[in-house]
């Protein structure tokens, strides 16, 4: 075995798997697991730690899979993270703890996303749970939101002893996991549902249906109800779009409300009566894993379908691995192209996208070349769909509804940022709500520290 090079994971073939959502990736099996395990050097100043935002001690997990002692290292991953199969799958380990591996520097880093999914896979075929919380000491914290934050640091004050209850505004549990990840990427069934099962098994109850700001306010939750804290991890919902002309047409997407309906509407199945349009030709506009996601389903739904992006390849915000697997699938990549307007036939369906070249100028704020437009560039695209991939922002509901809850001028709720507390005492919030739209594990990260600055504010009330 060439230690330089890591174990590869076996996928499903381009060809293939764009007639269907099955997972692209395999995985590892357990010889594969062991030998990748087997890469580790188990540094003792282990910098892969430092690059994680939940701090799971990865060297120890990772030696106990090289010894072959799969639930062991399933319940080192546990004590700091509620959701391994889901980060195996989706967080971008290249910027975090691989990037921060030392076997990096001379050759590939260690593929430790892929050996957390092996071995939170492993444990839920073979039925392992987290190991039970403490006992209970009877306060009770109240969670907004049942997705990546909000799961997360309902799971950490299970195991602290609180009684936790989960307030979900849709049907289902899951938050973006279950919305806006597509099935291909993120298998709902086998993975999602089972994770959210074991974040119930700590003694989290989940509520569904239940709008904070409309069916139950914060100020209830606390007054009326008895909850002593709140966390807020509603997300960030609402899809932004560009302002241009014709965006009102038959035929244009936000992003979330395409992946909603192919993924927690099940519009891809054709036994449900959920349908959803896509054409013949589809563009999505952006160039992060939401816009890669969209690309990718619409193309599984029969579509020729262009990624349209204002800057260079090189400034793409998405993950390296969902931009290979978006050029494995026949996606076209219109990079410095920035669209003007969306052609409206007389029935008000779309019959083409209006684009103008870009070029890059100084960088910007974000460090990122700021794009500008090359004049006398027009084009036609020729689509009958559009998709808008380009963020999202907090709902107002819940800060509108709750008493002394301050926002930022993005509709972000403010927060310390140590104890992940509002501007309203007992209050705290983490994820998306507060930072705007970013990755599943930053999220996590934010549950996990309000859980420790819910624990702390409490402990200091006895």
């Amino acid at each position: 075995m060439d230690v330089l090079k890591r174990i590869p994971v076996r996928e499903q073939d381009p060809s293939e798997r764009i007639k269907n959502f099955d997972e692209v990736c395999y995985g590892y099996n357990l010889e594969e697991a062991k030998l990748e395990a087997s890469r580790c050097i188990n540094c003792k100043n282990a910098r892969c730690i430092e690059g994680c935002p939940v701090s799971i001690d990865i060297p120890a997990f990772i030696k106990e899979v090289k010894e072959g002692n799969i639930e062991e290292a399933f319940q080192i991953i546990s004590k700091y993270s509620a959701l391994p199969a889901v980060c195996g799958r989706v967080c971008p380990q290249e910027t975090q703890c691989e990037q921060r591996c030392i076997r990096g520097i001379k050759g590939d880093p260690v593929s430790i996303g892929k050996l957390e999914r092996f071995v939170a896979d492993w444990a839920r075929e073979h039925g392992i749970k987290p190991e039970p919380p403490k006992e209970k000491n009877g306060r009770k914290v109240a969670v907004i939101g049942a997705g990546p934050a909000g799961l997360t640091c309902a799971g950490d004050l299970a195991r602290m002893g609180y009684d936790v209850t989960i307030f979900e505004a849709l049907h289902e549990p899951g938050g973006v996991l279950v919305y806006g990840i597509p099935e291909f990427r993120l298998p709902k069934d086998t993975v999602v549902k089972k994770e959210i099962e074991n974040v119930i098994s700590l003694g989290v109850k989940i509520e569904t249906n239940v709008v904070i700001g409309k069916s139950v306010t914060i100020d209830e939750l606390i007054e009326e109800e008895g909850f002593e804290a709140v966390f807020i991890g509603s997300g960030a919902g609402l899809p932004k779009f560009m302002g241009i002309p014709g965006e009102n047409a038959n035929g244009v997407f936000s992003a979330n409300e395409y992946l909603t309906r192919n993924n927690l509407m099940k519009a891809f199945d054709e036994n449900y009566d959920t349908p959803i349009i896509t054409g013949k030709s589809v563009a999505v506009v952006g160039g992060g894993n939401v816009a890669m996601d969209a690309a990718r389903t619409a193309v599984r739904l029969g579509a020729q379908v262009y990624i349209v992006y204002r800057r260079g390849e090189q400034e793409l915000p998405a993950r390296v691995e969902e931009v290979h697997h978006a050029k494995e699938e026949g996606i076209i990549f219109k990079f410095l192209t920035n669209p003007t307007e969306i052609l409206v036939d007389d029935n008000g369906w779309v019959k083409g996208m209006r684009c103008i070249e870009m070029e890059l100028g100084e960088p910007d704020e974000s460090g990122r070349r700021r794009p500008k437009e090359k004049p006398g560039s027009e084009f036609i695209l020729d689509v009958d769909t559009v998709i808008m991939a380009l963020g999202t922002s907090p709902n107002p509901l819940i800060a509108s509804t709750t008493k002394g809850l301050e926002i930022n001028r993005h509709r972000c709720i403010i927060v310390d940022e140590e104890s992940m507390m509002t501007s309203k005492e007992g209050i705290f919030a983490g994820g998306d709500a507060v930072t705007g739209a970013a990755t599943v594990i930053l999220a996590m990260g934010a549950g996990k520290a309000a859980a420790a600055g819910i624990d702390k504010y409490l402990k200091s009330k006895r």
